[in-house]
């Protein structure tokens, strides 16, 4: 069964060391729900290959 975001968030906040700031908190949830948006996206098939950023991006 997966672990709810709740469960996610908690061990996330434990593991950081003692002294961790409100920013460090906020920083590791972002970062967190970044990549797991990123996995979705990859699931789902919204991904853009190298190439085409490139193409993008360089002209």
């Amino acid at each position: 069964m997966p672990r709810s975001v709740k469960q996610q968030a908690t061990e996330i906040v434990r593991n950081l060391p003692d002294q961790a700031t409100w920013d460090d908190i906020m920083y590791e949830l972002y970062v967190r729900q970044k990549i797991e948006q990123g996995l979705r996206d990859g699931d789902d098939g919204r991904l853009v290959s190298q190439e085409e950023v490139e193409r993008l991006f360089l002209g």
